[in-house]
């Protein structure tokens, strides 16, 4: 990466001033570089003498001079200055900017991509939601984020798995088991009561009818218990089936589903509570166990049995991360829970701690609720009522691109709004569309010059167009130099994400270089009667489309030919 570079040349320049005496020999730790926000500052500035000044006891101005006068030459750098009060600042080269049009292209998929993982192994897993019912919009967000997430990480050198934790033990079976019998037997004509904690969503009942039509009446001779939990595992198969298909149309597919009931099948929860009891966070009081968590620094402890022997989802919690940092030994877990766990967090991290291990390898990621809008009402969802708007249905009605360039639009801490209508628009106020036009633009005006003219169009190209190598140093406008300074932001846009697991970036990064494409677009003819002008502004479209591909691509968003 261009910073990387820079701090390179910075630390060489601190270190020969140190030999030379110009400066202290002081630690300096690592170098900032970062973009100005005023372009008449340079393309790049460090506050290295700022952060040195009170160990070197100087003047940031003059140790900025000082390191400057010591920079290495570079090809990549055309001039520096020294800038109060004691920046360094950089511009960079034309010569070099316009060598990386040609490497932009050759990189193809590649570009883009950092090398910061280096194969550590890593596991994302989201969505997680209970098979009591289908993925609801909350869920999509979670889906996009962690999906994003995974590429780019994997795009980083990590060795990336992606798992759904299948939540399907607990109370939360029983009432829809109960909730699924009664629908059952309704659909066949018989009286029934739906448990008061059940599930009342239409769903159900569409469920069961499809159950009845399957299997016919045969579960009515059946002991109640036994038909309950027959036909419970039967409808749970068909809800974690169809949240397959859902998340597939968005373009999202696991490594594994891991199921929460295999976790007690094999005793690994009653061994993951031995563990903490060895450890002395176990107490036995009121009837129940406990988790001893205000010994770690919680505000309260926790109940990992209840006193009707029934183990809590935090119980098994604790068994499966413990699956996943010991057993399946990954360097490093991320977790991406609804704003509703929000308050599972702290006990999660003591957890980790108290059974030896190194909270730091976990990572929790909150992300808020999702506002459906449609003309300026909210669309109420509730997952519990009848009234639920699922994944499906946004799906059905905007589709998989907009649904994940959207999620992925606000930081996953922030709430989010998603207008359904914006998000149908085939118009510039829609950033997905506005995104992929320009993509599509692109590729129409390669196919132009390759001879091969549009639908009703009348004028053809130059025949030979495209052939030779382009000469990259007619590339003189600001417009184009616009364009490629903005290409070569990807790298560092794809380190910040994987960074800070911020994949809002993205779609902000995706939209500014469509923005700069159109604005060139606009003030530089592409094709012209100039040949080998319109050859090197060729080369420069055929970067820019590499570079808008792999930005869509990281996101799970098409990048489309023809619009």
């Amino acid at each position: 990466m261009i910073r990387d570079d820079l701090a390179a040349l910075l630390h060489a320049a601190l270190e020969d001033a140190q030999a030379r005496g110009d400066l202290p020999a002081v630690s300096v730790g690592e170098i900032p570089v970062e973009r100005p926000q005023r372009p008449e500052h340079g393309d790049y500035a460090s506050s290295v003498a700022l952060k040195l000044a009170r160990a070197a006891r100087g003047r940031p101005l003059e140790i900025a001079a000082r390191i400057a006068a010591r920079l290495p030459s570079s090809p990549l750098v055309e001039r520096v200055e020294v800038a109060p009060p004691g920046f360094v600042n950089f511009w960079l080269s034309p010569a070099w900017l316009r060598e990386q049009v040609a490497e932009i292209t050759r990189l193809g998929p590649r570009f883009g991509a950092v090398d910061l993982g280096r194969g550590v192994r890593v596991q994302v897993e989201f969505v997680s939601a209970n098979p009591t019912g289908p993925i609801h919009v909350g869920g999509g967000r979670g889906a996009a984020l962690g999906d994003c997430l995974a590429a780019v990480l994997g795009a980083c050198g990590y060795d990336v798995q992606r798992e759904y934790y299948v939540n399907d033990a607990g109370s939360r079976m029983e009432a829809f088991y109960q909730s699924v019998y009664a629908r059952y037997l309704e659909a066949l004509g018989r009286a029934a009561t739906l448990p008061p904690d059940g599930y009342y969503g239409g769903y159900v009942a569409d469920l069961a009818r499809e159950l009845a039509a399957e299997v016919g009446p045969g579960y009515l001779d059946l002991p109640a218990e036994q038909a309950t939990r027959e036909l419970g595992d039967r409808a749970i198969r068909q809800m974690i089936a169809e949240a397959r298909e859902d998340l597939a149309r968005l373009g999202v597919r696991f490594d594994r589903w891991y199921s929460e009931q295999s976790l007690y099948e094999r005793g690994a929860v009653q061994a993951a509570i031995a563990r903490l009891r060895e450890r002395g966070y176990i107490a036995e009081r009121e009837g129940a166990t406990w988790f001893v968590s205000s010994a770690l620094g919680e505000d309260k402890d926790n109940v990992l049995i209840r006193s009707n022997g029934v183990p809590t989802y935090f119980s098994s919690d604790i068994a499966y991360h413990w699956d996943k940092l010991a057993e399946r030994g990954f360097d490093w877990v991320i977790d991406l829970w609804g704003a509703d766990h929000q308050g599972h967090v702290p006990r999660m991290k003591a957890a980790i701690n108290a059974l030896d291990l190194d909270p730091q390898r976990l990572h929790i990621l909150i992300y808020q609720l999702v506002t459906l809008k449609r003309g300026g009402e909210v669309v109420r969802v509730s997952k519990r009522a009848g009234d639920i708007i699922t994944l499906r249905e946004v799906l059905d009605e905007v589709g998989a691109d907009a649904c994940r360039f959207f999620f992925l639009a606000r930081a996953a801490d922030s709430p989010m709004d998603f207008d359904l209508e914006l998000a149908k628009q085939q118009s510039s106020e829609n950033p997905v569309y506005y995104v992929q036009y320009a993509h599509a633009r692109i590729a129409s005006i390669l196919r132009y010059a390759s001879g091969e003219a549009e639908e009703g169009g009348e004028h053809r190209p130059p025949a030979d167009l495209l052939r030779g190598e382009p000469d990259l140093s007619l590339l003189t406008a600001p417009p184009e130099f616009a364009l490629i300074r903005k290409m070569l932001e990807l790298p560092e846009i794809v380190a910040v994400v994987a960074r800070d697991l911020a994949p809002h970036h993205l779609p902000y990064y995706a939209q500014e270089l469509a923005a700069v494409f159109h604005g060139f677009y606009r003030d530089c003819r592409v094709v012209s009667d100039d040949v080998p002008l319109s050859r090197a502004r060729l080369a420069l479209v055929q970067a820019a489309k590499t570079a808008l591909a792999n930005a869509l691509g990281l996101m799970g968003v098409s990048a489309p030919e023809r619009m």
